[in-house]
C-alpha cells in the first residue's frame, strides 16, 4: 500500500500523520526546516508554537475550546497528548512549555515506524502527484512557501485569501519588579493543579494607563509593503496599538481588563492591568498576554517598560508581525477537506480558515483521519456538526459563511458553530434558573452533547 505524502510539520501536519500512522497507514512527513525557515519559525522541531504558548481554556464545561480539547483528547490527539505533558501553570487554561510540547511531538512522530521525514521543500503539488493513487495533505500553514502558494493558485484559479497575525513578546520572570506586580488568577480561580496564582499581574492607575495609550498610539511601528497595505487582521488577535485605535478604553476593556483581580498594595482592583502567563515548565519566562504587536523593536522596549513592574524587563523575545494565508475553503474544498480540483490533494490546518493551535490540529486530525479511511478502503461519515469537530468541519467546508455576505473568514472554535440546543430551565436542585446561571448551564449542555455524540462517532467508524 502506497504512503500518503503529508507536507508540513506544524500542528496539523503533525496530527495528519500521527492519525494516519495509528490507523496502518504508511506516511511521508515533508517538512522544509531547517532547509527552507519561514518568517515565524526559530527551529526544525515538528509543532514549534510560533505565538502564545496557550491552548486557550481547558474547561469543557463553559467554553467551546475546552470541548474541543475533550474531543481531541478521546480522538487520540498528538497535540492534546504532548501538551497535557507539557502542561504549566495558567489557572484554567491549557499553557505548555513551548520547548517540552514541541520535542514530545517530534519524538513521538519521528519514533513512529509507519511515518517517514523528509527535510525539503515541496515547490508545487505536482512533485507528489505522479500517479492516480497517489494522496496528499498538505498542512503548509499559513506560511506556506511562495513556490507552493503559486502552485496552489495555479491549480485553483484563484488568489488565496491573506490576514496579519502577531506575536506578543515573552519577558524573562526574574526581571519583574514584585514590589509592583503580583501573582493572582481572575476571581482566584483554579488551574487543573489547583493554583489560583497563574498571572503576573501589572497594575495601572489612571494616569499611567493614560500615558501608555498615548505611547502607543504615537509608537514606531511595522511598515507595510504597498500589496499588503489592505490585508485584513484577525479580530481574535489583534495588535494591542490597533485596539488602542479604536478607543481610550478599548484595552481596558479588552486585554488589560483588571475584573477579578486585587492589588494587594492598596486592597481594591487596579484601573488597568497587564497580565503575564507562564511559558515554561521553570517558571522563568512569561509571555505578555494580548500583547501582540506590530511596534518596531526599540518601540517595543521603551513603551512596555513603561508598565508598572517592568522597568527593567528583559525580553526573551519581542512581538513581530508576519502575513497569514488562507484558502477560500467553502468554494475550494469538499466535505472531507479534498481540493475539489484535485481530489487526491487535502488541505488541513489553519491554512484551511480556521483559527487557533487545537482549531489547527483538529483540521489534520480529521484529514488524516478521511485519508486513512479512503486509503483502507473504508467509509467514514463526517463528525457530526452537534459536536466541536463537526461544527469547525462544517464552517470551513461551507456551512458559515463569514459575515453572512458571501466573504469567508477565519473562525475560533464557538458555540455560535454549534447547532441550538434547549437550555435547562431548572437545576438539580429544581429550582428555575436565570440569567447567567442558565448561560453556564446551556454551555455544559452544549458540551455534553458535544462529547457524546464525538464518542458515537469515534466508535462508528473512524479509522484510528
Amino acid at each position: 500500500m502506497k504512503p500518503v505524502h503529508v507536507v508540513g510539520g506544524g500542528l496539523a501536519g503533525s496530527e495528519a500523520a500521527w492519525a494516519l500512522a495509528n490507523a496502518g497507514v504508511d506516511v511521508v512527513l515533508h517538512e522544509m526546516r531547517p532547509v527552507r525557515m519561514t518568517d515565524a519559525h526559530k527551529t526544525e522541531k515538528f509543532a514549534e508554537l510560533v505565538c502564545s504558548n496557550s491552548f486557550r481554556s481547558d474547561d469543557w464545561t463553559g467554553n467551546a475550546v475546552g470541548v474541543l480539547h475533550a474531543e481531541l483528547r478521546r480522538a487520540g490527539s498528538i497535540v492534546m497528548r504532548s501538551g497535557d505533558a507539557a502542561q504549566v501553570p495558567a489557572g484554567s487554561a491549557l499553557a505548555v512549555d513551548r520547548e517540552v510540547f514541541s520535542d514530545a511531538v517530534t519524538e513521538a512522530l519521528t519514533a513512529h515506524p509507519r511515518i517517514s521525514v523528509a527535510r525539503e521543500e515541496v515547490r508545487s503539488l505536482e512533485q507528489l502527484l505522479q500517479a492516480p493513487d497517489d494522496k496528499v495533505i498538505f498542512a503548509t500553514g499559513p506560511l506556506t512557501s511562495p513556490a507552493l502558494a503559486d502552485s496552489i493558485r495555479s491549480l485553483t484559479g484563484e488568489d488565496s485569501l491573506a490576514f496579519f497575525d502577531a506575536i506578543a513578546p515573552i519577558v524573562h520572570a526574574d526581571s519583574v519588579d514584585f514590589d509592583i506586580a503580583w501573582k493572582q488568577s481572575r476571581y482566584d480561580k483554579e488551574g487543573p493543579g489547583g493554583d489560583k496564582a497563574a498571572y503576573i499581574n501589572c497594575p495601572m492607575d489612571e494616569a499611567q494607563y493614560a500615558a501608555f495609550h498615548a505611547a502607543l498610539m504615537s509608537g514606531a511601528k511595522t511598515e507595510f509593503k504597498e500589496w499588503e497595505k489592505n490585508t485584513p487582521y484577525f479580530e481574535g488577535c489583534l495588535p494591542i496599538e490597533v485596539m488602542a485605535e479604536r478607543g481610550i478604553d478599548t484595552l481596558r476593556f479588552g486585554p488589560m481588563k483588571p475584573v477579578g483581580l486585587t492589588d494587594p498594595r492598596v486592597g481594591k482592583r487596579p484601573w488597568a492591568v497587564v497580565q503575564l502567563r507562564q511559558d515554561n515548565k521553570l517558571g522563568t519566562l512569561f509571555n505578555m498576554v494580548g500583547f501582540q504587536t506590530k511596534l518596531k523593536y526599540g518601540a517595543q522596549e521603551e513603551i512596555f517598560r513603561m508598565i508598572p513592574g517592568l522597568r527593567d524587563a528583559r525580553f526573551a523575545r519581542l512581538g513581530g508581525i508576519h502575513r497569514n494565508t488562507f484558502l477560500n475553503s467553502p468554494k475550494l474544498l469538499d466535505g472531507t477537506l479534498r481540493l475539489k480540483a484535485e481530489p487526491r490533494v487535502r488541505f488541513a490546518g489553519q491554512v484551511t480558515g480556521v483559527e487557533g493551535y487545537v482549531e489547527s490540529a483538529a483540521m489534520g486530525l480529521l484529514a488524516g483521519c478521511f485519508a486513512a479511511a479512503e486509503r483502507l478502503g473504508r467509509d467514514l461519515s463526517a463528525p457530526p456538526a452537534t459536536t466541536a469537530l463537526g461544527s469547525l468541519l462544517t464552517h470551513v467546508t461551507g456551512g458559515h459563511i463569514g459575515d453572512g455576505k458571501g466573504s469567508f473568514q477565519p473562525m475560533n472554535v464557538n458555540f455560535g458553530l454549534f447547532p441550538p440546543i434547549d437550555a435547562p430551565t431548572h437545576g438539580p436542585d429544581g429550582k428555575k434558573l436565570k440569567g447567567e446561571e442558565r448561560g453556564r448551564a446551556k454551555k455544559r449542555a452544549l458540551g455534553e452533547r458535544a462529547i457524546a455524540d464525538v464518542e458515537g462517532w469515534l466508535t462508528s467508524g473512524v479509522a484510528q
